[in-house]
């Protein structure tokens, strides 16, 4: 049987991501997947708008500014690696620009997103 702390931790991330997924779809994104899970490692939203192509972490906390520091270099790592992974599986984005972004939740506040939040070799 699955610890109720962690399950109730999963369903309070899954309820930001699709929160955030809402929130981008009002910016003018097109989600083109969720939870998108590769050999190396999960991104939470994978979405586009014009012609770049956006990794998004979530991270969801009491307040929006722990949320916004919550993301660690190897998570940032991780996610490189599953949109490099990602990218070169899908040929008719090869002329697209991406980047990675954060969405930071915290408890009745605006989701804050921050867009080009990491770059490799940060």
């Amino acid at each position: 049987m699955a610890d109720p702390a962690r399950k109730r931790a999963e369903q309070r991330g899954r309820r930001a991501e699709t929160l955030a997924a809402l929130f981008l779809r009002l910016k003018g994104y097109k989600i083109l997947e969720m939870r998108a899970k590769t050999p190396l490692g999960e991104v939470d939203i994978i979405a586009r708008k014009a012609r770049t192509i956006c990794f998004i972490e979530v991270k969801a906390r009491k307040a929006r500014d722990h949320a916004a520091h919550a993301v660690t270099p190897n998570n940032w790592h991780r996610i490189g690696q599953a949109a490099d992974f990602w990218m070169k599986r899908r040929q008719q984005y090869a002329d697209y620009g991406w980047r990675y972004d954060l969405i930071a939740m915290g408890q009745r506040q605006w989701p804050h997103h921050i867009t080009d939040a990491w770059r490799p070799g940060d």
